[in-house]
């Protein structure tokens, strides 16, 4: 028999519901720190590394004092890839120290250290949020979804985000596959969580079967 989809969704969210700005630490607000510090998530997150070294790497930063683009900027090259290093993010901390000190002297010289600033220049467009933050060294397209996806609770135009990876998972798992739909089975703080889920989802080999009772 097919599993209801508030059935899944629970199940779902029992297993997977946690956001990688969670993880990391990140209590997530409309105001600069903590929007860097998704960003600088993100930034980690925008090569080929296992996602717990990325928040492990996010986590270090943000310890040794990195949570603000000036606090970035203004550490040396050897403290940022001595925290990456730490958190065992190897092969490309060098290039990732360098893309984070470039990335934060952007964010202070074009938003005054003030990620609403990029919104608001962005006419508040979703497409055009995505636009600009893939100009910050690093973030491409994974980690401008990723950006999206975390900060739709508190930037509601970006409501709801579901990348291609989320949607695939929802088909697999018998949930509707439009974005608009699948926001309807949870309420509006869960979206971030729901879309994290189903992305881990298509990642796990074995996720959607597990959920699902059939493997």
């Amino acid at each position: 028999m097919t599993q209801r989809p508030h059935t899944t969704v629970r199940r779902l969210m029992e297993a997977y519901g946690r956001t990688h700005a969670e993880e990391a630490g990140i209590k997530l607000r409309n105001t600069p720190a903590p929007l860097y510090q998704l960003l600088t998530l993100c930034v980690l997150f925008s090569v080929r590394i296992k996602a717990d070294i990325a928040v492990a790497a996010a986590r270090e930063l943000f310890g040794s004092g990195m949570r603000t683009p000036r606090a970035m900027a203004d550490a040396s090259w050897q403290d940022r890839v001595d925290a990456l290093g730490r958190a065992h993010y190897r092969r490309y901390d060098e290039s990732t120290a360098t893309a984070l000190g470039t990335g934060a002297e952007l964010v202070l010289d074009r938003y005054r250290g003030d990620l609403r600033r990029l919104r608001e220049a962005a006419g508040r467009d979703p497409d055009r949020i995505r636009e600009l933050l893939r100009e910050i060294p690093r973030i491409g397209p994974v980690g401008a979804n990723i950006f999206c996806r975390e900060a739709q609770t508190v930037w509601p135009e970006l409501r709801p985000s579901f990348d291609d990876r989320a949607r695939e998972a929802a088909a697999e798992l018998g949930l509707p596959t439009s974005p608009d739909r699948l926001a309807r089975l949870v309420d509006t703080e869960t979206l971030p969580r729901l879309a994290a889920a189903l992305v881990r989802v298509e990642l796990s080999k074995n996720a959607a079967d597990d959920l699902l009772g059939t493997g």
